[in-house]
């Protein structure tokens, strides 16, 4: 938590800082998602309550918070009150473990602090964000189980089965990363990916000035698997299975309703803003901006300045990649289940071991001439 009574307050004060801003992104994607699918289907938004709509979400929080209190008279009510809470959990854990922006320093009170834009800081911090991600199955499983409803039951079947299924593709589409910058650290990763596009070929080192050096140019296809699997993961359609309305009525959520329903939204986009977050910092190079980082940081001067800019530049990207998020959904269909497990076992899994085998023997072959940068 820190070595003085300072730090340790700057750190509460960052968890907080950081889950407030995960939790008030959500009624903003949620706007931007209604306008958005009302845009790609042709079709009207909320467009009556304020400008744009903008207020809806005001009427939706006095809903959620008023709306009558209830519980299946068959559920199991320590399971049926504990999944949305375990639902919002992970999400929050892991997205606070993700740096945000560029670390800066600070004099407060004759005492310098140093601070990351992260509410902690672990030097296995990918190990740490996967491990806790996962665990937003649980969430699913209490909800499934506890709420008494068959329906429920097999959304949350579809759903356990389905997030373990694919996080084996997710976790080796990333080895590839690993072998590249030999790291764990999401700091050091985002750091190697500054400046130009760099490695060496045949013990000569190459230089290509007009690409920045991001994880994408080198693993491409593990991006393309990882950004896959993401959907599955965070149950978004064209993988949204679990919630599959003319099947399962509403999937693991058909008995939710109100403030407990709304903490289930928290989660789901919080698992998309922790997606979103990893493809940026393993493929896009976090906060660094191609070729006008160094000149920022000159120009500023200050340092929490510059790591305010960089804050907005990652958040930037954070923010596209959550648009592609709800693109999708509301462009592809859905797939059968049964398309989707064998998308997972018979195309991804082999790619991503393939994408594996090949990073290892090229990161071998290049090492022996000098290294890959």
């Amino acid at each position: 938590m820190g070595a003085s009574g300072l730090e340790i307050l700057i750190n509460v004060i960052k968890m907080v800082a950081i889950f407030l801003l995960m939790v008030q992104l959500v009624p903003i994607l949620v706007w931007v998602e209604r306008r958005g699918s009302a845009f790609i289907q042709n079709r009207y938004g909320p467009n009556r309550v304020g400008p744009l709509g903008l207020t809806q979400l005001l009427a939706d929080a006095v809903k959620f918070l008023f709306k009558e209190e209830f519980r299946p008279p068959k559920s199991i009510a320590f399971l049926y009150y504990a999944a949305p809470v375990v639902a919002i959990i992970p999400g929050a854990l892991a997205f606070g473990a993700i740096p945000l922006s560029a670390p800066f320093t600070l004099e407060l009170g004759g005492e310098i602090v140093h601070f990351n834009f992260q509410s902690f800081q672990l030097g296995i911090g990918i190990v740490f964000v996967l491990g806790i991600s996962s665990l937003g199955a649980y969430a699913l499983l209490f909800a499934g189980w506890g709420s008494g409803n068959k329906y429920s039951l097999m959304g949350a079947l579809r759903a356990s089965a389905q997030m373990i299924s694919y996080e084996l593709a997710l976790g080796l589409s990333i080895v590839g990363i690993l072998l590249i910058y030999g790291t764990f650290s999401f700091h050091e990763m985002i750091t190697a990916q500054q400046g130009p596009l760099r490695f060496m070929l045949m013990g000569q080192p190459v230089v290509v000035d007009f690409l920045p050096n991001w994880g994408i140019f080198y693993q491409p296809l593990g991006f393309i698997l990882f950004f896959a699997a993401t959907f599955a993961e965070t149950n978004r359609a064209p993988f949204d299975l679990p919630e599959a309305e003319a099947e399962l009525v509403a999937g693991y959520h058909t008995e939710y309703g109100g403030l407990k329903m709304l903490m289930f939204y928290i989660g789901e986009y919080g698992h998309m803003m922790v997606a979103s977050a990893l493809l940026v910092t393993f493929f896009f190079g976090g906060w660094d901006l191609p070729f006008g980082s160094e000149g920022i940081r000159e120009a500023i001067g200050s340092s929490f300045l510059y790591s305010l800019v960089m804050h907005l530049v990652f958040m930037g990207k954070v923010l596209f990649f959550l648009w592609v998020f709800i693109w999708v959904r509301w462009t592809l269909p859905r797939f059968r289940y049964d398309q989707l497990m064998d998308l997972g076992w018979k195309t991804m899994l082999p790619w991503a071991l393939f994408n594996t085998v090949a990073t290892a023997a090229i990161v071998v072959l290049f090492n022996s001439q000098g290294g890959l940068s």
